[in-house]
Formats: structure tokens, sequence, C-alpha cells
């Protein structure tokens, strides 16, 4: 692939399907338009240039996927972005809740060549500060578990792997309950408040509700340990 620019809506566009294409489903336009909070009309046209781009392909009925050129692209962007949340955490002492905003708005600005240099003074890490999996320079990512904290069983031992990043107050009220990757959950047997997932975290004795919605933006894998 020869090298090429892309705009900041393409990237956004790129990446915002490459998102909601993970668990396997076609990216409907509505869909895509929630994800950049736009209107579902200005999708439309967008997705036909990139299609013609050869960037998408239309799944009949469905939606839209990203073609094997798309997914390179969506993916050298989901690097530099998480190449930078680790950054701003890790060398400027950004905190966890902070830096999605900031790495959006440096994620079209940074060149790749700054994105190495910045990998290889963090010694190339594999996650970004809320677990998610960083791309590599050659397009390979981790597979990920789109399993939730919302869907455990009760009675299920699981460990919490990545959360989702968007949200600053949720991350807040995650890390203040300790909810952050790599932490040990067991799901309480019984569930006594509707709406809400009962858990023991770590070697608490105690049990907690944790809401919903929040838990829905914690993903796990099951705790082997």
């Amino acid at each position: 692939m020869t090298d090429r620019i892309l705009s900041r809506s393409v990237e956004d566009y790129l990446k915002a399907i490459y998102g909601l294409c993970e668990s396997g489903d076609a990216a409907s336009t509505t869909a895509i338009a929630e994800a950049l909070d736009i209107q579902p009309a200005s999708v439309t046209g967008m997705v036909k240039r990139l299609a013609e781009s050869g960037l998408l392909e239309h799944v009949p009925y469905r939606g839209v996927r990203l073609t094997k050129l798309g997914g390179r692209e969506a993916l050298r962007v989901l690097r530099r972005h998480r190449i930078l949340e680790t950054y701003l955490c890790e060398r400027l002492g950004y905190a966890w809740d902070d830096v999605h905003s900031e790495a959006e708005r440096l994620e079209h600005a940074a060149s790749d060549e700054l994105i190495e240099k910045m990998a290889a003074a963090l010694e190339f890490p594999r996650h970004d500060p809320h677990g998610a999996p960083i791309p590599t320079v050659g397009g390979y990512i981790e597979s990920t578990d789109v399993s939730t904290l919302a869907d455990a069983m009760p009675g299920a031992h699981v460990r919490i792997r990545a959360v989702r990043d968007e949200d600053s107050a949720d991350l807040r009220s995650m890390a203040a309950e300790g909810l952050v990757p790599g932490a040990r959950v067991r799901v309480a047997e019984s569930q006594h408040v509707a709406g809400s997932v009962e858990i023991r975290l770590g070697s608490e004795v105690r049990s907690r509700a944790v809401q919903g919605d929040l838990a829905r933006q914690i993903y796990v894998v099951p705790d082997e340990g």
C-alpha cells in the first residue's frame, strides 16, 4: 500500500466502524451516526465515498464493513490513539479518565514517526491504560473477548481485561470502586438489586452492587487463577 494522507473525518469514520464491527456484525448507518454523534444523512454520503475509495464494503441490508485496506488504516489510527494515551499516562502524569479526549485531539496530528518514538520510549507496550490491546506496526491486534461484566453468570470468577474509555465520569467511578484492568471479581450467586450486578472484588467479604450501565462498560475474561 502506498502511503496516503487521510482526513480527520475519514480517520474518525474508520475507527468508529472498526469498533462497531469488532463483534462480527456489520455497522449500520444509524450505529455509525450514533458513534460519531452526527446525523444519519451525513453518514450516507461519506460511506459512499469510503466505499468508492476501497475502504469499505457494503453488506446487503445490514450496513458496511471495512475492507482489508480500511482495516489497516483503522488500526493505524487506533495504534496512534492508544500509544498517545499510554504516553500521556505514564510519562506526563495524566489520569486515566483524562487521556481519551486528549488523545482524540492528538491522534490526527501526530506523525507515525513520533508515535514510534513514543512507543520505543515506553518499551513497546501491548495494552493502553484502559486495558485495550495496542495494534502492532504491522497491523496485528490481539483478539479481545467482548463479554462484559453485565453478561457474567452468577457465581462466575472473572478478571477485568479492559474498560471503555469514552466517558470520564464512568472511568472515575471505576477507579473509585477498584474496577480496573487486572482486578479479580466474583459475581454473586444471587442478584438482589434489579438492573445491577452484585459482585465481590478481590478478597472482599462483603458484596457490592455495580450499576448495569457501568457493568456494560467493563470487559471481562474467565479468571483461571
